[in-house]
């Protein structure tokens, strides 16, 4: 086991010990202590991974759990970022959670995808606006969730404004804003998978290419409809999360399938 996917784990738990209270409580005495806890998980996350992917004998280690924890790791820094100018609390126990397990799964049940990105440098863009457009859109998901939770609590009168407590039209402008970023890099992931991957449509990634295109659509008609049709509140959340979960299965969903059935 790598010691520093350990130390990233322990972090993680004890950065959540502090999180989670302080958030059923509303007490932010020790979030400072929270925030030093995630940095130090989030530093030896990345050299875990560091190992995993690169230390192998030839090429990159671009296994599946490899490649959710590296999202997670992305995610968990932005969020981190946020969170550090007193926003996004109430989703950092998810994002954490999400961290743990994932590094959890690379250091208890590591796998082998053995890929040479040294032999294709656009194959190598095409992964990381993958990754990149499929972090963003994961972290305008948790903005969903917070709008949905903020709105649910407010129609049922058990919210109880604090100081810290961002604004509705203020979660929703940023979610808008990062699905816009995302929409962008996802259109220019499925250009360069065009052009680098051998065949876009080939029966080994037709799942993935078609699920890709019907989540670029779900963010497209969301777009169109908030800023042409005015549309707000849980028709944007349904969409939000409904992109998420059908790029999330085409990203992992293929992926895990073949695995499991070789094994």
């Amino acid at each position: 086991m790598s010691v520093f996917a350990l130390v990233a784990m322990l972090a993680y738990l004890f950065s959540l010990a502090l999180i989670i209270p302080s958030i059923i409580r509303k007490n932010s005495a020790y979030r400072r202590l929270a925030l030093m806890s995630v940095v130090v998980a989030l530093v030896c996350h990345a050299v875990a991974l560091q190992q995993r992917i690169f230390d192998v004998s030839t090429g990159q280690n671009l296994s599946l759990v490899n490649i959710g924890s590296v999202v997670s790791l992305i995610i968990g820094t932005v969020m981190t970022i946020v969170a550090s100018r007193n926003r996004g609390w109430f989703v950092l126990p998810i994002v954490y959670s999400f961290s743990l397990i994932n590094l959890a799964f690379v250091t208890f049940l590591p796998g082998e995808f053995i890929t040479h990105l040294e032999e294709s440098k656009g194959l190598l863009v095409h992964i990381g606006l993958a990754l990149f457009s499929y972090a963003t859109l994961m972290i305008a998901a948790l903005y969903a969730l917070q709008l949905a939770w903020l709105d649910y609590q407010l129609k049922n009168k058990r919210l109880t404004f604090t100081a810290d407590m961002p604004p509705l039209m203020s979660i929703e402008r940023k979610l808008f804003h990062i699905t816009q970023i995302g929409v962008i890099l996802l259109t220019l992931t499925l250009c360069t998978g065009l052009l680098y991957l051998n065949n876009l449509f080939s029966p080994e990634n037709i799942d993935k290419a078609v699920l890709s295109i019907l989540a670029w659509f779900v963010y497209i008609v969301l777009l169109w409809g908030h800023y042409h049709e005015g549309w707000r509140g849980r028709r944007v959340v349904w969409f939000s999360m409904a992109g998420a979960i059908l790029l999330t299965l085409a990203y992992f969903g293929s992926r895990l399938i073949q695995q499991i059935m070789v094994h």
